[in-house]
């Protein structure tokens, strides 16, 4: 590749999954081109964000496999195994580990002719407080759009290296926001399947019962794009049929317990509503059976209580050489009783109930995602309030399908998201929302600088 060609695509010639194909369709470009701009992005950017914890160029090179996503360059986050890289989930307590086999969710996308570029930042283990402490083996991710600001958690490469072109798309793990918290960051699509959907075996975990793997990609149409190759799924095509008549309940309110949403997010929020409702969404006013406060409540009894039950031995024998979210989260899980564990899933198992008579009259859910814009990094509480004081846990607590998106840009050029959600298996009704509006606003053609 030329220098001005490698320049060009450096810039914006390959900016979603479905440009690249469209590119290479038409023998505008190669495969090798895609790939070489990618790393180029990485050479030139990720010495100041840090998005790329172990880079395999050889690999990703080697890699030419036919398939659905063939050239289309991608990352996993650094708690999945890839038979030959490390796995270290920014640890010291995994300091050299290689894994020997691939995670299930790898192999299904090698299948699909995808070339891995290497693993991705992650706070310790995938979990933590929501607090950067600047205390880990590598330091933590910069927000491409103000180097200053939190990139969300904990999956915080996965939105770095998509938002800046360093990759097509990425994988990351989610409990209760570490997909969509870094894709609300970054100004990216995250997504959250069906429960069971995608495999996050040969994930190290964080939880039991909530732990799921998800896509980050800079549009609701290349999340489509990645997860019908992966899983023959037609959600692109679902996604392309439009929101007329589609049943949109609208949760503004959070409730109590938590604060209302920021000013700006409020405002892009009714000006994507209008959106909906002008290409013939049905939009109705609602409540969620209960509030985000009791989720989150709920939610973070059971993840600290499930994460201390996980890494138990590490914490009793190895406390010191941890960082500092994580051990705080596993002191707090030791303190859980098992009375509080069991009332907290009677909460789980509840709220799951009402939300089933919940889409007898409503398709989607939009609503909120984190209720701030993404906070200074290493200011606290400013961080810990970023990730903690969400309507995300509603989803992760019931098991629902869910997708954050871009809504637009704060007036000092931070993105700005809302959340949609939807019942298991409705991901199609999830994706037209999504597509719909993506189609009809200009957001995606502004990349951090």
């Amino acid at each position: 590749m030329t220098d001005n060609m490698h320049a060009s695509c450096m810039q914006s010639a390959f900016p979603t999954i479905a440009s690249a194909q469209k590119a290479m369709a038409e023998g505008r470009a190669k495969a090798a081109d895609i790939l070489e701009a990618c790393l180029g992005r990485i050479a030139a950017l990720n010495g100041s964000l840090h998005a790329v914890h172990h880079l395999d160029e050889a690999g990703a090179r080697a890699m030419c496999n036919p398939g659905p996503l063939a050239g289309i360059p991608w990352g996993i986050k650094d708690n999945f195994d890839v038979a030959g890289l490390p796995c270290t989930a920014n640890s010291r307590l995994r300091a050299g580990r290689i894994a020997t086999t691939d995670a299930p969710i790898v192999s299904m996308l090698r299948k699909t002719g995808a070339p891995l570029l290497g693993k991705l930042a992650t706070w310790e283990y995938g979990t933590g407080t929501g607090a950067e402490h600047f205390d880990l083996p590598n330091p933590p991710a910069r927000n491409p759009w103000d180097t200053a600001r939190f990139t969300g958690g904990s999956s915080t490469g996965a939105g770095v290296a998509v938002a800046t072109g360093m990759a097509l798309f990425a994988i990351g793990s989610d409990t209760t926001g570490s997909v969509r918290l870094p894709a609300g960051a970054t100004g990216c699509c995250g997504v959250l399947m069906t429960p069971g959907v995608l495999p996050m075996e040969g994930g190290l975990p964080n939880t039991y019962s909530m732990d799921r793997p998800g896509p980050i990609t800079w549009t609701a149409q290349d999340a489509a794009i990645v997860l019908d190759a992966m899983l023959g799924t037609q959600l692109r095509s679902a996604g392309g049929a439009g929101v007329k008549g589609l049943r949109v309940a609208v949760v503004r309110d959070p409730g109590p317990g938590l604060p209302a949403a920021n000013a700006e997010l409020a405002a892009a929020f009714e000006a994507g509503l209008e959106v909906l409702s002008r290409l013939g969404a049905r939009i109705t006013e609602a409540k969620l059976p209960w509030p985000a406060s009791a989720c989150l409540d709920a939610a973070r009894v059971i993840g600290a209580a499930e994460s201390a039950s996980i890494h138990e031995e590490e914490l009793r024998t190895t406390p010191d050489s941890m960082g500092a979210a994580l051990r705080d989260k596993l002191l707090a899980g030791m303190g859980v009783s098992a009375v509080d564990y069991l009332a907290a899933q009677r909460l789980r198992h509840a709220f799951t109930t009402e939300m089933e008579r919940f889409w007898d009259t409503h398709d989607v859910v939009l609503c909120f995602g984190t209720l701030h814009l993404p906070p200074r990094l290493g200011v606290e509480p400013e961080s810990s309030a970023y990730t903690m004081e969400t309507m995300l846990t509603p989803a992760s607590l019931a098991g629902l399908p869910a997708l954050v998106q871009c809504t637009g840009f704060s007036e000092a050029g931070l993105p700005l998201h809302w959340q949609i959600m939807t019942r298991q298996g409705n991901e199609a009704a999830m994706f037209r929302a999504a597509m719909a509006f993506e189609a009809a606003t200009d957001w995606r053609s502004r990349r951090p600088a």
